[in-house]
């Protein structure tokens, strides 16, 4: 497994801090000081180093995706006619216009690709797969499960 970041330029502070914004983005800096017992101007440059060394890479707002109107979350697995790296840049290009597709994956197994997709029902799914995933070029095999119940969903990841 690679080396932990913490192993080097980063400490337990840097990961205190990093373990609460996980949990609240939206988390105060005077708050985060308070928590963790370190001046605000000293957090606020802690977290600006974070960022500057691309350990935060961005702050979002996670949205119930049923209450904006997508029922259907689903999981494609796309394999390619062909394995070359044009074919695959090709379709990554594709798949990368396509406002469904929330997160997309080269894989190795069975598949070459696993996309993360919503639609807002069956008929919005049947026509994405109809008209974006069949219609490009070099697809060879398209397979979709539709998530009955997410048991576990977190952007939340332990720290080394």
């Amino acid at each position: 497994m690679g080396k932990s970041v913490f192993e080097g330029a980063f400490d337990q502070l840097d990961r205190t801090i990093l373990e609460e914004l996980q949990m609240d983005g939206r988390l105060s800096i005077a708050d985060l000081a308070r928590k963790i017992h370190l001046s605000s101007p000293a957090v606020y440059q802690r977290i600006k180093r974070l960022e500057r060394a691309g350990l935060i890479r961005q702050y979002v707002a996670l949205l119930d995706r049923e209450r904006v109107g997508y029922d259907l979350l689903c999981f494609v697995r796309l394999s390619l006619k062909q394995h070359t790296r044009e074919q695959l840049a090709e379709v990554q290009a594709a798949i990368g216009g396509l406002s469904a597709v929330l997160e997309c994956y080269h894989t190795a197994g069975s598949y070459d690709l696993l996309l993360k997709v919503v639609a807002a029902d069956h008929r919005a799914l049947e026509r994405f797969i109809s008209e974006h995933l069949m219609t490009l070029n070099g697809i060879e095999k398209i397979e979709t499960s539709v998530v009955l119940n997410e048991m576990k969903s977190t952007t939340r990841m332990a720290l080394k």
